[in-house]
């Protein structure tokens, strides 16, 4: 088949808006230079994913049929998902679901849109963990994609992921039943606010994985759009310093892991040495700081005293 890639002249391409027959390049041009406009980083990106989404054709295709016209459906379909990406909604949550760790993740409103940062977590909690850890608890799961990631590279181990939104436990579920891993994760509505010895089962894990909402509860209307306005706030709000979950968690984790075992916490930029001064107080051990790869120190490693 045939490719073309010229570029087409301006007067060229406004004719074929003007006789509302705009092809797939002329689309992807006008979204990118919308975009841009806006003020949206990546532009050409997004306007990429979002004329592919609308159309239903993926990189390529959109690059063999750069010449083919848009339909005036499609063309409606792809100003719809345009209009909210002006208005800043990210685009996974358009697209409703986000890559993390090389899986797909469907996401809902109640769950948090999980940051190539947090792949992180998964990095130290395979190295710091081992080759077998059997039971794995994911405090705050969300979409489930720190237990799963983690069940997805040790085929042995078992997990259970808590969170307080029924509805975020239900989007877990149903990633867990799509990719395969139901089996081996379970998923309950359950907070931290009082005391978790007790209410799990097992009682002890080997791995605890953590994405935490540290967030300084003033700093939220100030995040970018894509967070502030569309992440979820009990995701995000820390307490007044954003240290709030970690001060419920430190003093539990000696009860909730086993003899060897592991935690592995996210913490967000300059909350590092505050954390792992928590955990230190509660009698557990320090194993490491780990930055992501913009540098930033992104997650504490902890283990039970010895």
């Amino acid at each position: 088949m045939e490719r073309h890639d010229h570029t087409p002249g301006p007067a060229q391409e406004q004719d074929r808006w003007q006789r509302g027959q705009p092809t797939i390049g002329d689309v992807r041009r006008r979204t990118a230079a919308r975009l841009a406009a806006a003020g949206i980083e990546q532009p050409a990106l997004d306007a990429r994913i979002l004329v592919g989404f609308a159309l239903d054709l993926n990189r390529d295709q959109l690059l063999i049929h750069a010449d083919r016209a848009v339909s005036a459906t499609a063309a409606a379909r792809l100003e719809e998902l345009l209009r909210r990406r002006l208005a800043r909604e990210p685009v996974s949550r358009i697209l409703g679901r986000r890559e993390f760790w090389s899986l797909s993740f469907d996401l809902s409103p109640e769950t948090l849109d999980p940051r190539p940062d947090s792949e992180t977590v998964i990095e130290a909690a395979l190295a710091a963990a081992g080759p077998a850890p059997h039971a794995v608890l994911d405090l705050g799961t969300g979409s489930g994609c720190l237990l799963l990631a983690l069940l997805s590279e040790r085929p042995e181990a078992r997990g259970l992921g808590i969170d307080a939104s029924a509805p975020a436990i239900a989007t877990a579920t149903a990633n867990a039943a799509r990719l395969g891993l139901g089996a081996r994760a379970r998923f309950a509505q359950l907070d931290w606010c009082g005391s978790l010895a007790g209410r799990l089962t097992p009682p002890r894990f080997d791995l605890i994985l953590a994405n935490p909402p540290y967030i300084p509860d003033g700093a939220i209307a100030g995040l970018e759009p894509e967070v502030s306005r569309f992440d979820p706030v009990l995701a995000l709000a820390g307490g007044p310093d954003g240290l709030e979950a970690y001060r419920r968690l430190a003093p539990q984790l000696s009860a909730l892991l086993t003899p060897d075992g592991v935690a592995v916490f996210e913490v967000g930029a300059g909350q590092a040495a505050d954390v792992a001064g928590m955990f230190t107080a509660a009698g557990l051990t320090i194993d490491g700081i780990r930055a992501d790869l913009g540098g930033v120190e992104r997650c504490v490693i902890v283990r039970t005293r010895r």
